[in-house]
């Protein structure tokens, strides 16, 4: 192990810094990889660029240069002319000696930002290269890393390249067989290459090579998993059913049937033979949380305990009180008790000896429940919230809370069913397809940013009919090399744009639990009227009176990650909307944003994204981060993910060659593994 002390330039300053973005040492530098390349494209005319978009331009100087001061800074303004005369403003900041070196008549690529100010074309701050240096370096790729304040990406770049000359090598799991047979380069390669790619095709290979092992390697385990549990004998017996029947008949509303079609396979796997192990997978306001619920309080009835596990405080709290309530307004008599990381440590005792003792039934928490001082009396149901935020690891552990307790685990992103047993080979899948027929559709735009000015007065008028809204960043703050929109800029932003009675407030997922509880306690009761967040919002967060969800850079996203967050409205008796605004108005992006406009149902989108998802996603930001991959995503690597499963299939069978010691290397790394030890919040 190779201290990030020991790195040239990274001092103990530097490394607590580094310590922030949960870097340790120079081994972890290696797999902390890129979020997005910085790729220099073709040069375009001025007017072929997408606006807010970083594009090159190769132009003739054709004003001379005006040096202005303002404030503490000064401004050195030009402007270039195309080859098709279009014309743009270029702006310098704080570059005063570009007044003397530069005059008309100069022709070089300016490369930056392109926006539209007071009807003119503007880039601020473009970097100048010669023609043919630029040339050079056209379809070059730089990394770019997610910062913390006082990390540039600089630094990430000189720490990641010292650390591949300084760092022990990883060794390769992959059995040479397997990387041979599905033409796979060896790991210390693909690792170098997924930072400093060629180009985007030696990048493409890189990846799949990182792909290919996280599907390997995590299918190998949910094998393994499986063939333990098949032969788990059931320890538990639920002969009572009165106080499950008392809840559903003093429901406001009858179930779905396809919620009752689940409700009712839950119960057969909890009165059989075997052990439970089952997926309810159903689209966001389909009606999972109140089918595990009615499990929970069978178990609770028959006197044994069971556990609720949410992948944040935000969720894991609301749960505790919507289940609080409807308890005390049906007269359900259970005892519930809600565990956080956020509780004092006074709290956290109090319910340890509850749990022990056994005088709580119902526990709903975080994963502060799978905590080593967590013991339960007599834990016979395990229930995971969100199953796709939680490795698989995190469910293993809950289940040896008890003597094997049977497991349900949910999960509102629609995964084509293909792709579900796979990912979910140690479970029994239920689909609830169904959703509750009170429910109004919700009402879908694709937009580009020239619409931003109508949204907001549409955002202003459902809130003075005392609705709220959600804003969608998909960033904190503004990382270097990065273009999107970010929460705390666009706070600011919106509060100078709506109307002054209108309060407006930010959620993201650095904030500490107690603030984050805090913001969205205040937005449920409506003293917060509009929610700038980034997709921590996606998680199960109801919020009835919300109806309008709005989401910048939609592009970016991925349309299942888009379809859950669109989940967040449409959940009470008003009309809901939904507006995707595209920060490009390329007819590739409008089109597959066009799919969610088109259509609210989770399964047919996921079919879709599969369908529309290309080698062009991998280059942007994570899209779903589904089981705590750090590369690997369900939907644009479906292929490698087949692929990976029929290599496993033939490991597992022994249907492949092995080489001395590739059996007890793959054994170690499934042990030592990260991928399985993340929650994603």
């Amino acid at each position: 192990m190779t201290m990030l002390t020991d790195l040239k330039g990274v001092g103990e300053k530097t490394a607590a810094l580094f310590m922030k973005l949960h870097i340790q040492t120079a081994e972890d530098l290696l797999h902390y990889y890129p979020v997005a390349y910085d790729i220099c494209e073709p040069c375009e005319n001025i007017q072929e660029a997408d606006e807010g978009k970083t594009a090159a331009v190769f132009g003739t100087l054709c004003r001379e240069p005006e040096l202005k001061r303002v404030r503490n800074f000064t401004v050195v303004t030009s402007y270039i002319r195309d080859s098709l005369n279009g014309v743009m403003k270029v702006t310098w900041f704080n570059m005063p000696y570009l007044k003397k070196t530069l005059h008309v008549g100069m022709e070089f690529v300016f490369r930056g930002k392109i926006v539209r100010k007071h009807a003119e074309y503007v880039m601020e701050q473009p970097v100048m290269y010669k023609k043919e240096e630029y040339e050079k370096k056209i379809s070059t790729m730089q990394p770019i890393y997610p910062l913390t304040k006082g990390v540039t990406n600089n630094m990430v770049r000189k720490a990641v390249a010292q650390a591949f000359l300084l760092a022990l090598p990883e060794k390769e799991y992959l059995p040479d067989s397997v990387r041979d047979e599905y033409a796979l380069m060896n790991l210390e390669e693909a690792e170098q290459k997924m930072h400093f790619p060629i180009d985007k095709e030696d990048f493409i290979a890189a990846r799949r090579r990182i792909v290919f092992g996280e599907f390997f390697s995590f299918l190998t385990f949910i094998r393994k998993i499986h063939d333990k549990k098949v032969k788990i004998k059931n320890h538990f017996s639920f002969p009572k059913e009165e106080l499950e029947e008392r809840l559903l008949k003093s429901l406001p509303y009858s179930l779905t049937g396809a919620q009752e079609k689940v409700r009712k396979e839950i119960v057969s796997d909890m009165q059989g033979e075997g052990t439970m192990n089952r997926l309810v997978q159903g689209d966001v306001g389909s009606g999972k949380t109140i089918v595990a619920l009615l499990a929970m309080v069978l178990a609770a009835e028959n006197g044994y305990q069971a556990a609720l596990m949410a992948p944040t405080e935000v969720l894991a709290t609301q749960h505790y009180h919507n289940i609080l309530s409807m308890f005390e307004e049906y007269q359900i008599p259970c005892s519930l008790l809600l565990l956080t990381g956020s509780m004092t440590a006074k709290q956290k005792r109090e319910a340890y000896e509850k749990i022990k003792e056994g005088s709580v039934s119902l526990v709903v928490g975080t994963h502060a429940v799978i905590q080593e001082k967590v013991e339960f009396y007599n834990l016979a149901l395990v229930v995971t919230d969100e199953q796709h935020r939680f490795g698989v690891r995190q469910r293993e552990e809950l289940a040896s809370k008890g003597v094997m307790p049977h497991t349900l685990v949910m999960s509102a992103t629609p995964i084509p069913r293909t792709l579900a047993i796979m990912m979910y080979g140690d479970l029994d899948i239920s689909i609830i397809d169904e959703l509750p027929a009170n429910r109004l559709p919700i009402k879908n735009c694709v937009v580009d940013t020239g619409y931003r000015k109508n949204a907001y007065r549409f955002i202003e008028k459902e809130i003075k009919s005392g609705r709220q809204a959600y804003v969608i960043c998909p960033m904190v703050e503004e990382s270097e090399g990065m273009e999107a929109e970010n929460v705390m800029d666009y706070t600011k932003m919106l509060r100078k744009e709506l109307s002054d009675d209108i309060r407006i407030e930010y959620l993201h997922g650095k904030m500490k639990p107690a603030m984050k509880n805090q913001i969205m306690e205040e937005f449920a009761a409506n003293r917060i009227q509009v929610l700038v967040s980034t997709t921590v919002i996606e998680v199960g967060v109801n919020v009835p009176n919300a109806t309008v969800m709005m989401v910048e850079n939609a592009e970016r996203f991925g349309l299942a990650g888009l379809h859950q967050l669109r989940g967040r409205v449409g959940r009470g008796k008003y009309q809901s909307y939904c507006i995707f605004v595209s920060g490009t108005k390329k007819k590739d992006s409008m089109d597959r944003l066009q799919i969610l406009a088109k259509s609210n149902d989770g399964f047919y989108i996921a079919s879709e994204d599969l369908k529309t998802r290309g080698p062009g996603d991998i280059f942007g930001i994570r899209q779903s981060g589904e089981l705590g991959f750090l590369v690997a995503d369900i939907f644009t690597d479906a292929a490698i993910l087949k692929d990976a499963g029929e290599a496993v299939e033939a490991y597992l069978e022994k249907r492949i060659l092995y080489q001395p010691g590739e059996e007890e290397r793959l054994e170690s790394y499934l042990r030592e593994s990260l991928t399985f030890n993340m929650i994603t919040i």
